[in-house]
């Protein structure tokens, strides 16, 4: 049985501001079939490569990137913002619309020539996404693709992380 993942994702209009359609993964999050199916959908594009780390940054890619990497029999390591990690870190200063930020990762939490996927909920316009890719090949990391559950074409964030492979289970 397939299950129909968009069914599980709750339109919210006009949030957070007027114009805007929030993609609500609550339902999805709270039946454990549609979860699963969410997490088999987002690593069955890297099904039989070699992953060596499935990464992502706080805090909803947190959701998905542990039991991917457990799918995929690969460890999980998480990317922060500052003064978050505990221990020294690789960092990664980045623009934003109005203002900037910067992400974290242990410096032993990705070593070169591991082959990582970086996961997230949603693409939007790319920008946290391509701080990640970036982040991480300062760990001289093989990136062998992006995951998403949910992917906002009309924002084009993908064109911001080529020349990586974006896979998606949803698309809007």
């Amino acid at each position: 049985m397939t299950i129909d993942l968009k069914s599980f994702i709750r339109d919210i209009p006009d949030f957070p501001k007027p114009g805007i359609v929030y993609r609500d993964i609550a339902p999805l999050l709270l039946n454990p079939q549609a979860f699963k199916a969410a997490t088999e959908a987002m690593a069955a594009p890297f099904d039989g490569e070699t992953v060596d780390v499935v990464a992502a940054a706080e805090a909803r890619g947190f959701i998905f990137a542990a039991p991917l990497a457990l799918h995929l029999n690969a460890g999980f390591v998480p990317i922060r913002k500052p003064g978050k990690l505990p221990f020294d870190t690789h960092s990664h200063s980045y623009d934003l619309e109005y203002g900037s930020d910067e992400l974290h990762v242990h410096i032993d939490g990705v070593l070169p020539g591991q082959r990582v996927i970086i996961v997230d909920d949603l693409l939007a316009t790319g920008g946290t996404m391509q701080a990640c890719c970036k982040l991480l090949e300062r760990c001289e990391a093989e990136i062998l693709g992006c995951s998403f559950l949910i992917h906002l074409s009309d924002l084009k964030g993908e064109s911001r992380l080529q020349p990586y492979r974006v896979e998606s289970a949803i698309i809007y």
